[in-house]
């Protein structure tokens, strides 16, 4: 079964958040999960959980692999009740274009960090950036079959 383009994404966004747990503050990332709201009861199905370095709490990684528009602030909104229904402490927000301005505004009073990642991106290719910070990885194959012939001359005085 072929994988589905934001399958893909989720998988390489908690792959990297978790290489690079030590900036978001964490100890390490879990994958896909679901977890129950403390208040509504309800179940959340989230793209991944990091929990922090000391152990006292989680963020929730939501991706949105949005490829024609910022995410808004209604979906910011979403994730904000889901952080505080569920009593984490933030979240991670992954998407390709960033956030627009009332989901910046939200993010910042939630504590949640928007990362932005390629749609294209893969665990070895990808330019990932947040907090001013940028990564990337690029990994390039090439097959060269060029003959080189040094001649060694000796110098005689």
């Amino acid at each position: 079964m072929e994988n589905k383009a934001w399958e893909s994404y989720e998988q390489v966004a908690q792959f990297l958040v978790d290489r690079m747990r030590e900036h978001f503050g964490l100890s390490y990332v879990d994958g896909k999960q679901k977890i129950k709201g403390k208040r509504s009861g309800t179940t959340y199905e989230i793209d991944g959980k990091g929990v922090l370095k000391d152990r006292e709490g989680f963020v929730i990684l939501e991706c949105r692999r949005y490829t024609k528009s910022r995410l808004k602030q209604k979906n910011m909104a979403a994730l904000a009740y889901s952080i505080h229904d569920t009593g984490a402490k933030g979240g991670i927000i992954v998407s390709p274009l960033g956030l627009q301005k009332g989901a910046r505004i939200i993010a910042k009073a939630e504590n949640v960090v928007s990362v932005r990642l390629d749609e294209n991106s893969t665990t070895k290719n990808y330019v990932l950036g947040f907090l001013n910070k940028i990564f990337a990885g690029v990994t390039e194959t090439e097959k060269i079959s060029e003959e080189v012939v040094y001649v060694v001359k000796k110098e005689t005085m």
